[in-house]
């Protein structure tokens, strides 16, 4: 994705089934790891927790270390790697935080990496949030990768009945609401114990067991939006949920020593050295729940309405890294896709196309493109077989075998701290490194697949002016997602309509029609579903060819000597490649929750009134 996108947050939590004295630091170690390999999902800050196991009275029951830092990450592990060496010496490591429970006694390992899409980039906003409680099973630490869409409705909620929340940041909020409902539930059943027997067998039955899973489906009832979470209770139960549509991913490992959770498989195979098979995914609107005892169940959550299971598709397309085997083979299918619009687009032959890609997450969608390029240029081949039975290339095919090569690296360390504008616009441009030498000016069309185009803004100032340099007759830009035309309320930090290119292509193309348009398909809604289907057929009216020349003359820069096309993944190819996920709304403006529809219309009302502001 050449435009930079915050986005979704990492959980990892370790939880060991044994006596913490029997392990030594592995919990802390296998955190560390969990979170180091979950870096690419969190920048913003980060933090780690530790619970004991049965603390007693006077001891802290909870050690946690957090930063917002410019390496928030580097800070968290060097404060575990610090509590790891001194716990090995014999000596008490340094309190960090609001506690610190003897090593010898820590069971529970929390941790978290954030995307600032909710609140400033401060520590009060990093996780794990705690709730502190007298009684052990009312405290609760809670880490989260989620977006609500009816945070503000929660909020109010939460004060009407009587409480006075401190914060309004939604980690905050939804760990108070889950205690909240800890507390409750255990009064009801302190309640009616004071009358009889009876009553108190009923409620736990209506409570279920455990009693976290029921603190859990209350809590959350009325939440709008997406989530994995991973928390732990002061008295030694840990749990890890998603949200009843399986938006935000989430995925666990068991064993007889220990209980993993994390937001990526490959994180916990490489923490612990298992296969992909031995990973299981968390299942959508349920509970992982690990007793004090380290006793593992899976409990059903309560919802008011039965959820379709819509995985964030955008994981597969980007978030997710690459090396869990089924992302990998679907970015593959990805770039392969794309391979006949691509051809079509470039209008000339394959002898006279350079191939590349751009940024490094696209690596894996133009292998793909490759390996489907390759196929195609070598079954045209008429060569002879070998004596081997192995097909031969000839001679002629040999020589018009595609080329492609790496023509554009981020430079890391550039930085363009420099107070005169213009100065800053052109330092802007040289933000990548390009390699010379490859395009051959003039007579080469340069073909580069990006994983995704959000706003643009990257593309036009930087992207397209360094290629442009290269001297190529032509540019296709080819994306390996479908076009962004609704905005994200689930994890994507692109809740305005004004700041996604094939919007502001759509307005351009209704030209004078565009607001009374627009005004109509905000003011005509008689359901949520309306706004929706209204601005779906605004961009039915125009062919896929009419909006991506759109698209490309938005991108092209004022002094661009190329010719710059735009080519996109289609609906269809985008499900056929990732069959298992079918979160696609920013694509589709289908959204899998009604939060979601009013943030569309939202959005769209804040674009009208010239609003920049979060829809939700």
């Amino acid at each position: 994705m050449s435009d930079e996108v915050k986005h979704e947050c990492a959980v990892a939590m370790v939880v060991l089934r044994r006596p913490p004295s029997a392990t030594g630091d592995f919990g802390g170690t296998k955190l560390s790891l969990l979170m180091e390999k979950q870096h690419n999902r969190g920048q913003d800050g980060a933090g780690a927790a530790i619970l004991a196991s049965d603390p007693e009275p006077g001891e802290a029951p909870y050690w946690v270390v957090k930063s917002a830092s410019a390496t928030p990450l580097a800070d968290v592990l060097a404060s575990l790697a610090r509590r790891t060496r001194l716990s090995a010496s014999g000596l008490q490591a340094p309190a960090v935080g609001a506690g610190n429970p003897k090593s010898e006694a820590e069971r529970i390992f929390l941790g978290h990496l954030r995307y600032a899409t909710f609140g400033k980039n401060e520590v009060a906003f990093c996780h794990p949030f705690i709730h502190e409680a007298s009684e052990l099973e009312h405290t609760l630490l809670l880490a989260g990768n989620f977006n609500l869409t009816n945070a503000r409705d929660l909020f109010e909620d939460y004060r009407r009945q009587g409480e006075f929340p401190t914060s309004r940041a939604d980690g905050y909020l939804i760990c108070e609401l889950i205690a909240h409902e800890l507390v409750r539930k255990g009064q009801q059943v302190s309640d009616a114990g004071l009358r009889n027997s009876a009553d108190v067998l009923h409620l736990e039955a209506e409570v279920e067991s455990p009693p976290i899973a029921a603190a859990l489906s209350a809590a959350l009832a009325n939440a709008d939006g997406a989530w994995t979470l991973c928390g732990a209770t002061g008295d030694g139960w840990a749990f890890a949920t998603r949200d009843p549509n399986g938006i935000r991913p989430g995925f666990y490992y068991v064993n007889d020593k220990v209980v993993a959770v994390a937001s990526e498989r490959p994180a916990i195979q490489a923490a612990f050295d298992v296969p992909p098979d031995a990973v299981k995914e968390l299942p959508s609107g349920e509970a992982l729940v690990v007793s004090p005892e380290g006793e593992v169940q899976m409990a059903a959550l309560r919802s008011g309405t039965k959820a379709v299971p819509r995985p964030c598709v955008f994981e597969r397309i980007y978030f997710s890294r690459a090396n869990d085997a089924d992302i990998h083979r679907e970015r593959k299918a990805l770039g392969a896709a794309l391979l006949p619009q691509i051809l079509e687009s470039a209008e000339t032959d394959l002898s006279d196309i350079f191939f590349s890609y751009i940024p490094n997450s696209a690596r894996i969608a133009f292998h793909g493109l490759l390996e489907e390029l390759f196929k195609r240029v070598l079954l045209l081949d008429d060569a002879k077989t070998s004596v081997a039975g192995v097909r031969s290339p000839g001679a002629e095919v040999l020589k018009s075998l595609p080329r492609f090569g790496e023509i554009a690296v981020k430079d890391a360390k550039f930085r363009t701290f420099i107070a005169d504008a213009a100065a800053r616009h052109e330092f802007y441009k040289h933000v990548y490194d390009v390699t010379y030498g490859l395009v051959r000016p003039g007579k080469d069309t340069l073909v580069v697949l990006d994983d995704s185009i959000v706003r643009g803004n990257t593309m036009k100032n930087a992207i397209l002016p360094m290629l442009d340099r290269l001297g190529p007759r032509r540019i296709v830009i080819a994306s390996s997602a479908p076009p962004i035309r609704y905005p994200d309320c689930y994890g994507i930090d692109m809740s305005t309509l004004d700041e996604l290119v094939a919007f502001r292509a759509l307005v351009n193309l209704l030209g004078e029609r565009a607001e009374p348009e627009l005004r109509r398909c905000l003011h005509s809604a008689s359901s949520l579903a309306t706004c929706h289907s209204s601005l779906q057929a605004l961009y039915a009216r125009f062919p896929e060819e009419q909006h991506c020349l759109e698209i490309a003359r938005l991108l092209t820069p004022p002094d661009m000597k190329a010719e710059v096309k735009v080519v996109y993944q289609s609906i269809d190819a985008l499900h056929a490649a990732c069959p298992g996920s079918s979160g696609d709304w920013y694509f589709t403006g289908d959204y899998p929750t009604p939060g979601g529809y009013r943030v569309l219309e939202k959005a769209l009302g804040n674009y009208l009134e010239k609003k920049n502001e979060r829809s939700y």
